[in-house]
């Protein structure tokens, strides 16, 4: 392991029971009793004994589990995302904590160099594997982690020397963080989401902005310009004197480190020294907005090391990540793609500028978030023919898009279904030649699905057996 920190940390505590958690907390025991005396873990009022308590206790850690009551004192107290910062669970770590940090502060600290942050309310997977595709490929080692499946705190183990830690960064992890310090950082765009969590958009994008909070002179920030809120983050980048990369598809912006679209092109500028990698056209990952994660990425990519020539031939190779605009096959003339990663309107509405209007049949639903539909609805009614509404918060976007349409005098078709499933007989039923049939749902999956994984598997296999039987 990597690790230019060696201060002791005395007996810390780890809140939650998941894979986060988990990771944290054998990483801790491992350095009991050098530089740790003891690791204690709250599983939270759902948890209950089980495998994974019973192997954490073998590994030295003492479980405590149905409760949010935290008892002891604690020189360090170790969040996982996800736990809100106003809940009675962090209220009570903090009580008995010296700090209370996350999880991926704590593998900063123990870690600190050669880390890249991406985040945003949309595209940052296929930014981070992206980020990560593009600098294997020019020879550098990097390794994608955080949100994106792997806790940090899981891959210091057996970080290599010189590897690159590329962190897809959640509002969540980011909201926990004091000394992260990436050498190159992006912000994608900022929409509304986990407003449930974090209240006001204020505090969400806020929580965003810490990204950047640590970065000096020499590091390189990416953030787009193409929405209100970036736009702000970027200027208070610039007032610090950071070397702020203006990211847009919109327009092209003329300060000395810009990445953008030019006739089609791929353009990035660092430091005046312009880049043009290769045409949209050529990218496997359809979309405006999957352009702008290219230019995020080869942006980071080119700031590191990685040649012109190697970022070009990695942007030409990187294929659809699972469940976002996925290819799942095509039967009957109809193509089927799954892109069951959309949990929030603003994602739907970018997905649905990689078809051409009107040859689209969209399955809308899930778990409501009770989100605001109408510019979802809008988008629907100008580049959808037809929309299946499922699950939970089928029936309230079925009416959403049905004023919409009446208002605007559309001629999109609603369809109601109660389960993803049925919904998907309706989709098969209503499509056409030559139309795509797109999950992208507009919410979470809980209603329904345990993640948003399972949910686009069902659909990739509702997809084959339709196959099978045509």
């Amino acid at each position: 392991m990597t690790s230019t920190s060696h201060s002791q940390l005395g007996d810390v505590l780890v809140l939650g029971l998941g894979r986060t958690g988990e990771s944290a907390a054998r990483h801790l025991a491992s350095l009991v009793p050098s530089r740790v005396s003891s690791v204690t873990l709250y599983g939270g009022a759902d948890s209950r004994p089980g495998e994974r308590s019973r192997a954490l206790e073998l590994a030295g850690v003492s479980v405590v589990t149905g409760t949010e009551a935290v008892e002891g004192s604690y020189d360090l107290a170790v969040a996982s995302p996800g736990i809100p910062l106003d809940s009675a669970f962090l209220r009570s770590a903090a009580a008995c904590s010296r700090e209370l940090v996350g999880e991926v502060e704590l593998a900063f600290r123990e870690s600190p160099e050669r880390w890249v942050a991406i985040t945003g309310t949309n595209g940052k997977t296929t930014t981070t594997s992206l980020t990560t595709h593009l600098m294997r490929e020019a020879g550098i080692a990097a390794r994608s982690v955080g949100n994106i499946g792997t806790p940090p705190t899981e891959a210091l183990a057996d970080r290599g020397e010189g590897e690159w830690f590329v962190a897809e960064l959640s509002s969540f992890q980011l909201a926990t963080t004091e000394r992260l310090r990436p050498r190159a950082a992006v912000l994608l765009n900022v929409t509304p989401d986990h407003l449930e969590w974090h209240h006001t958009m204020e505090a969400y994008a806020a929580a965003k902005e810490r990204a950047f909070a640590n970065m000096g002179a020499g590091d390189l920030a990416v953030v787009s310009v193409d929405d209100a809120w970036c736009r702000s983050v970027a200027a208070r980048c610039e007032g610090r004197g950071l070397r702020t990369c203006e990211l847009s598809v919109e327009r092209e912006p003329d300060s000395a480190c810009a990445a953008f679209l030019r006739r089609g092109a791929l353009v990035v500028r660092l430091d005046g020294v312009e880049h043009t990698l290769l045409d949209r056209s050529d990218l496997k990952i359809f979309g405006l907005h999957n352009a702008q994660n290219a230019l995020a990425a080869a942006s980071v990519a080119l700031e590191l090391g990685a040649s012109p020539e190697r970022v070009r031939d990695g942007l030409a190779s990187f294929s659809p990540i699972e469940h976002r605009i996925e290819p799942a096959g095509e039967v009957g003339g109809v193509r089927y793609v799954n892109d069951s990663k959309a949990t929030n309107t603003d994602s739907v509405e970018k997905a649905l500028t990689a078809f051409d209007a009107g040859t689209v049949v969209v399955l809308l639903g899930g778990h409501d978030k009770m989100t605001d539909l109408s510019s979802l609805a809008d988008a629907a009614c100008a580049r959808c023919r037809v929309a299946v509404c499922f699950g939970e918060a089928g029936p309230r976007i079925a009416c959403a898009l049905e004023r919409a349409r009446d208002a605007s005098g559309a001629s999109l078709e609603v369809l109601r279904a109660p389960h993803l499933r049925e919904a998907f007989d309706a989709a098969a039923r209503a499509a056409r030649p030559g139309e795509t049939v797109l999950l992208s749902p507009a919410c979470s999956s809980f209603d329904e699905f345990a993640n948003m994984a399972e949910r686009g598997r069902l659909f990739k296999e509702l997809v084959r057996r339709l196959g099978e039987g045509a």
